[in-house]
């Protein structure tokens, strides 16, 4: 059975349909109404409004019919606009809860794809705060998926002039993603604002700034111990040498800027109580030092903002050395 009456167009006054108060909309731009306005004065209103219609008592009147719209809230204010006194409706039948309303008039929006982020975001914590849905509830009401909701939801934690500068347009719903990633660091947060909507950086280049100070904080946070340790590796080397630490283990990663720079590592490393600098590889492998084998460079081993190289070494045992010895090793 039809949800509309009569599956059958009506013509109502304007003056009697009453706005849907769960309309997600908040922005409605003056000179896009403008715009339609002009258009259904030309050819009228080519789509119909859909709204419900209820009868009410009104003692010494009678019965006074009133009318809500459910969709159709750009067509109905540009239909003012124009002059327009009646507008073509289709009437649902069925009573519809706050929460079906506020699902229609989302669907619609959403179907169009022209409901701003912002509007979007509230429209969706409306669903979940005052009725009580969950985000993947949401999702199939609206057509998308648990993370496209939780990820638009996350957009109202940001700070109130980011949040109004998204829905004027100042910056884009991409950027939300790195400003989000700096939610525990309102300073460094603002900072990256302010490049966007001044220096107009691209989302691309946002994300990128953002990861690199969420790494900076990571290290940061780094124990005095791993600190004192890369300082001490550093001056043995002679080089930057990096230490990131994870649950299971971590990696120690080792810059150098040259090939004499990695002969010369390889060879500290495998003989730490040579002096940094000595080169003279010939004479130490005729005296039995290990042979050292350079390998493919491991780009896993050189963060993406470093300044030197990363690389993967492997030390050859010679034919008369202690099986034991500690030269043994791959780094």
């Amino acid at each position: 059975m039809s949800s509309y009456q009569g599956d059958s167009i009506f013509w109502v006054e304007v003056d009697r349909i009453k706005p849907n108060p769960f309309q997600p909309r908040r922005t409605f731009e003056e000179a896009a109404l403008m715009s339609l306005a002009e258009s259904i004065r030309q050819y009228g209103v080519l789509q119909p409004l859909t709204v419900t219609r209820k009868e009410i008592e009104r003692p010494g009147e009678g019965i006074f019919v009133e009318y809500e719209l459910v969709a159709g809230e750009r067509r109905l204010r540009a239909s003012k606009l124009a002059g327009i006194q009646q507008v073509p409706v289709v009437i649902r039948t069925t009573e519809d809860s706050d929460r079906v309303k506020l699902e229609l008039a989302i669907i619609e929006n959403l179907q169009r794809e022209d409901l701003n982020a912002v509007d979007r975001a509230e429209a969706f914590a409306r669903l979940v705060n005052e009725f009580g849905l969950k985000h993947l509830d949401v999702g199939k009401r609206v057509g998308r998926s648990r993370e496209y909701v939780s990820n638009t939801l996350r957009i109202l934690a940001l700070p109130a002039e980011m949040i109004q500068a998204l829905r004027d347009g100042a910056i884009s719903e991409g950027h939300t993603r790195p400003l989000l990633m700096l939610s525990d660091r309102p300073e460094e947060q603002q900072t990256l604002f302010k490049d966007i909507t001044t220096r107009r950086v691209n989302v691309r280049d946002a994300e990128q700034l953002a990861r690199r100070i969420a790494v900076d904080r990571a290290r940061t946070k780094q124990s005095a111990d791993v600190v004192s340790l890369e300082k001490e590796l550093s001056e043995k080397l002679g080089t930057r040498v990096r230490i990131e630490k994870n649950e299971a283990g971590g990696k120690v990663t080792i810059d150098f800027f040259s090939p004499e720079d990695l002969t010369n590592l390889c060879l500290t490393l495998v003989n730490p109580a040579a002096p940094v600098g000595n080169s003279n590889t010939e004479s130490e492998i005729a005296m039995g030092a290990p042979e050292i084998v350079v390998l493919e460079p491991d780009p896993a081993l050189a963060p993406a903002d470093a300044e030197g190289s990363g690389v993967a070494m492997e030390v050859k045992k010679s034919e008369d050395e202690d099986l034991y010895s500690i030269s043994n090793f791959t780094v």
